[in-house]
């Protein structure tokens, strides 16, 4: 199996990315900004705890991230991997993410870190805020939420320069040349 984790701040074009991966390598996408968000939109009382977390800006709990994880881990079937968009985001996370992928037999191969300059990645989500209705994009969140993943988030990749399977993808250039620089980090550990 290949498993790979999309890494890097917010706005960076993981969500973009993700997409061109799944398609090319027939992994599962496992977003968890995609699935807090479908419980959000059907009004569960998960999906209302997470709308007024992100709302503030900051985190949700390990706890909470993960059991969204492993249940849309487990409903996966007839793919050839997993690609995990914005998780793990704690060094906890990252943790219990190595222990259930080494519990399968299929380790994390890769950890892709996209970087874009602050700027930029501000520009691009008032953009998207704009584009999407996204109320968790607006200038006050924006700044929290860069002081989350500054606080917490950025240590996962220390956590995997360690293991040795980080790798570094300039993400402030056209969408199909980082696609290319992914695809090449992914070929070179399959």
């Amino acid at each position: 199996m290949l498993n790979i984790a999309l890494f890097g701040p917010p706005g960076a074009g993981k969500g973009t990315q993700a997409k061109k991966i799944v398609e090319k390598y027939n992994l599962a996408h496992l977003s968890t900004g995609d699935m807090i968000r479908k419980e959000i939109a059907e009004g569960t009382e998960l999906g209302k705890m997470a709308q007024d977390i992100i709302n503030r800006g900051e985190l949700l709990s390990d706890e909470f991230v993960v059991k969204l994880i492993e249940s849309s881990m487990a409903a996966c079937k007839g793919v050839d991997g997993f690609l995990f968009d914005g998780f793990p985001r704690t060094v906890a996370q990252a943790e219990i993410l190595d222990r259930m992928l080494e519990a399968e037999g299929t380790p994390l191969r890769a950890l892709i870190c996209i970087h874009v300059p602050f700027e930029e990645l501000k520009r691009r989500m008032l953009e998207r805020a704009k584009i999407e209705g996204r109320a968790d994009d607006n200038e006050e969140v924006i700044q929290k939420r860069f002081r989350e993943y500054n606080d917490k988030t950025v240590h996962v990749a220390n956590y995997y320069k360690n293991k040795g399977v980080h790798v570094d993808v300039e993400g402030n250039c056209p969408v199909e040349e980082v696609f290319g620089s992914i695809t090449k980090a992914i070929e070179g550990v399959k």
